[in-house]
Parts: C-alpha cells; sequence; structure tokens
C-alpha cells in the first residue's frame, strides 16, 4: 500500500508539529504557505511557498495530496470550498464559515443553550454607545484576530476616545466576566460519537498570549464534566472531523462559559505529546486521514510553557533534565510577543 500524502495549509509551529506526527505514522506531508520562512518547511516532506489564490500552485497542491487539513481559521472559505470539491478537506470548510467568524460562532453556541460571555454585533461607535451595559468588555473584531490582536478592552465609553478605533470592519462587544480561571478541553472526533477525548487544561495568558498550560487543572468534577459535554456536544453539532479545542472561562462565581472554539489543533494541547499516548497531532492525522482510532491514554502530568520572542535564546544551549521536552520552532526572525518554542515538563500522576 503506498503511503498516504496529506496536505497542510499553512506553515506555522502547528503546521511544524502535526509534519512532526504525522513523520511517526509514515503519513507524507505537503505543506502550502504563504510565508516564504514557514517554520513547516523544516518538518514538510514538500513545501510550496504561494499565497492561497494562486490558482496553478493550488493545483499543484491538491495533484500532489490525497487529503488536505489547515492549521489556523483564517483561511478565505473560498479557496477551502473550491479544494474540497477537488480533494476531501477535513475539518469542512462549512465548519470554518462558522467558526472564523465569532458573531456566528457565538450564535451557533447561544442556539445549542452553551453557555457564552453576553455580546452583541458592533459596526460603528454608536453600536457600543447602545450597548453601554455591556461595559466593561472586550471589544473584537469579527474575523481574523488571535493572540490578543484586534482586540480592546472598554472599562467605558470614555475608552473609545483612547483606543482610536478604526471601524472599517465588524466587530463583536463581549461583557467582561470576573474570571477566576481558564481552562479548555482538546477533542479528536473520527466519526459520529466516535471520538477521543483529552481532560481539561488550566491555561495562564501573559498580555493576551498563553504563556503556560497545565494538566490536571484545578476544577471541580462539575466544570470538569460539563466543559467535556461541550466539548463534545460542539464536535457533533458542527460534524467535525479532526482534532478541536474549546476555549472556556470560569469566573469567581463559579459559572461556566465557552470563550470559543478553535477548529484545529490548539497551543494548549501542545502537552499532549508527552503527557499521552497519542498527541492532539496525531489523533488529528488519524481522523482526516481516515486512519485506526487508538485508546487514549494518559501517562503523565504535564506543564507546558511557551517561549515567547528573545526568551529563545535562553532555551536553545541548555541542557534538560529527561522530564523536560524543548521544541523548537525554527523561526528565522525572532520577534516580540511570537512565539518561539515551548518547553513542557512531565511528572508522575
Amino acid at each position: 500500500m503506498s503511503k498516504i500524502s496529506l496536505g497542510i495549509i499553512g506553515g506555522g509551529q502547528l503546521g511544524s508539529l502535526l509534519c512532526a506526527a504525522a513523520k511517526n505514522i509514515k503519513i507524507n506531508t505537503v505543506v502550502i504557505s504563504d510565508d516564504e520562512e514557514s517554520p513547516a518547511k523544516h518538518f514538510a516532506d514538500h513545501f510550496i511557498y504561494s499565497k492561497y489564490d494562486n490558482e496553478e500552485n493550488l493545483t499543484k497542491f491538491t495533484s500532489m495530496v490525497d487529503k488536505i487539513t489547515y492549521e489556523f481559521e483564517n483561511i478565505p472559505y473560498d479557496v477551502l470550498s473550491k479544494l474540497n470539491k477537488v480533494k476531501k478537506v477535513d475539518p469542512n470548510p462549512e465548519v470554518n464559515k462558522i467558526v472564523q467568524h465569532r458573531y456566528s460562532e457565538k450564535n451557533f453556541l447561544t442556539k445549542k443553550n452553551i453557555k457564552t460571555t453576553e455580546f452583541e454585533r458592533v459596526v460603528n461607535e454608536s453600536d457600543i454607545k447602545k450597548n453601554k451595559n455591556l461595559l466593561p468588555g472586550i471589544l473584537k473584531t469579527s474575523t481574523l484576530g488571535y493572540d490578543g490582536k484586534g482586540q480592546y478592552k472598554l472599562k467605558n465609553l470614555e475608552d473609545l476616545d483612547n483606543h482610536k478605533i478604526n471601524f472599517d470592519r465588524e466587530f463583536i462587544l463581549e461583557k467582561l466576566v470576573n474570571l477566576e480561571k481558564e481552562i479548555s478541553v482538546v477533542i479528536t472526533r473520527f466519526s459520529k460519537d466516535n471520538y477521543e477525548i483529552y481532560e481539561p487544561i488550566e491555561n495562564l495568558h501573559e498580555e493576551q498570549i498563553l504563556k503556560h498550560s497545565t494538566i490536571p487543572a484545578q476544577i471541580n468534577l462539575s466544570h470538569f464534566k460539563k466543559s467535556q459535554e461541550w466539548a463534545k456536544l460542539i464536535s457533533e453539532e458542527l460534524q467535525y472531523v479532526g482534532t478541536l479545542c474549546v476555549e472556556f472561562f470560569i469566573d469567581k462565581e463559579q459559572n461556566l462559559y465557552v470563550n470559543e472554539i478553535a477548529p484545529r489543533v490548539h497551543n494548549s494541547g501542545h502537552l499532549t505529546i508527552n503527557a499521552y499516548n497519542i498527541s492532539q497531532f496525531e489523533n488529528h492525522i488519524r481522523a482526516v486521514c481516515g486512519l485506526e482510532k487508538i485508546k487514549l491514554e494518559k501517562i503523565c502530568n504535564a506543564k507546558m510553557i511557551n517561549i515567547i520572542g528573545d526568551e529563545i535564546n535562553n532555551y536553545r544551549n541548555k541542557k534538560y533534565t529527561e522530564k523536560e521536552f524543548f521544541f523548537d520552532y525554527l523561526k528565522k526572525q525572532i520577534k516580540p510577543k511570537r512565539k518561539m518554542g515551548h518547553l513542557t515538563i512531565i511528572e508522575n500522576k
């Protein structure tokens, strides 16, 4: 039997880690990216540098692969939909259409009776004034924001003058919760009611960028069960294929809210590489390639530390113990707030 060839759209660190996992189970990878210096070029079997609307290169890409997936959700729906007519794309582009737009995502969750923060659509400044009951709140671009980009914290209406926001795009205004902690649940769905789910992960952010992820999460049993239950419901309702992450807030009154859905492998799930027998990356590849599902087993507890910007210089020549695992994303340029690598530290259960 010939090797399966998996096409991956996007060449960042998630693409790199997908390629590394694919290699372990003898899956060939072809990455297409609009960044010539994508870190995934160091890990893929084949790399194509191209804009995502270049017809010639997309045709070349589809001719080299059996299945297609993507490492981030901000790829235009039209591109994914067009590719899906030639080679199967998972997760299905219809999922991306819902999830890459924050307002449609919140509406999807609300219709499924899944609790989210209070929100309203915003197209101009007067919409914020009409919904001042949502202040203090976070104003987010409806599309393309990540790691705090395209977000503005508004304590009151006066803050609008401080931020000088350009309303040339659509936003969503979300009421701030009295936050106690953030958790995430990573799940891989293979088919109807057929999935593997990881235990909730506790996350700590610094300057709106994930810094630490830890298992076990210090949460009560009710939050443990409810977060997994909602992750299962979301993946089923979306008829999702592959690995998905649901991010949650827990407030000081112990209410659980879904913050957002990430239709892909997730930064908080990096610790699954060392803490489980099958990582989120391998499970994603198994699901989208139609491979056998292997029963998930937790091996150990773990903490993952994101290495940001020039912190990477402190890690590259360091010696590590047998319980420390350093991953260098091999990014050419060091920039402030850029994820350059991660360190996972394991400990006994």
